[in-house]
C-alpha cells in the first residue's frame, strides 16, 4: 500500500486480493481508494457475488460504479495530445511507397473507419513510439493482427502482409 498526498492509503491489486483471501467483508472494501491500474476482473474471481464490488472510490476522488467508470473512459485514450490530434489516415498513407501499398492501405483504412478504430490506431502509434524510445523488445507478430498492412506500417508487427498476400478481413471482422 502507498499513501497519496492527502494521506489516504491507496490499495494495489495485491493488497485487495490479500484482504479478500483473508475473508475480509467485501462491503467494507467499497470505499477504499484503489490504484487505477488495478485488474478488477481478477478481483471478481475471488468474490462469491461480483455484485458486491459495484462501487469503488478511485484515486481521483470520483465515486462511480465500475461500469460507469468504464463508460466514461472507454473513449478517453491516455496518450499525449499530439497523438489525439494526429491525422492517422494521412500519416499511414504517407508511409506508402507504391501504388499497390496505397491501394491496400486505403482499403484497410476504410475498414478501420467502418469499425471506428482510428483512435486505436493513434494509440498503437503512440505505444510503438514509446516502446522504441525505451528500447522495449516486442514480438514479430501475433494472431490475425499480422494480416493488417496498416499495423505493419505502424510497426506493431513485422510481418509484411502484402508479401504473404494475407487478407486484412481476417483481422477486421
Amino acid at each position: 500500500m502507498k499513501k497519496n498526498k492527502f494521506g489516504e492509503m491507496i490499495f494495489a491489486e495485491e493488497d485487495l486480493c490479500n484482504l479478500l483471501m483473508q475473508g475480509q467483508d467485501v462491503t467494507q472494501l467499497k470505499n477504499l481508494v484503489v490504484d487505477p491500474s488495478i485488474n478488477i476482473e481478477r478481483l471478481i474471481h475471488f468474490v462469491q457475488e461480483p455484485g458486491d464490488l459495484l462501487t469503488w472510490t478511485f484515486p481521483h476522488g470520483s465515486d462511480q460504479s465500475i461500469p460507469e467508470f468504464d463508460a466514461v473512459r472507454i473513449n478517453k485514450w491516455l496518450m499525449p495530445e499530439e497523438y489525439h490530434d494526429l491525422d492517422i489516415a494521412k500519416y499511414v498513407l504517407d508511409l506508402c511507397t507504391s501504388q499497390a501499398q496505397l491501394q491496400r492501405v486505403g482499403e484497410e483504412l476504410l475498414l478501420y473507419q467502418q469499425y471506428n478504430l482510428f483512435d486505436l490506431l493513434r494509440y498503437l502509434k503512440y505505444l510503438v513510439d514509446v516502446m522504441k524510445t525505451y528500447r522495449v523488445i516486442w514480438g514479430v507478430g501475433r494472431g490475425s493482427s499480422v494480416s493488417s498492412y496498416v499495423l505493419f506500417l505502424l510497426g506493431v508487427h513485422r510481418v509484411d502482409s502484402m508479401f504473404y498476400d494475407l487478407d486484412p478481413r481476417e483481422f477486421l471482422r
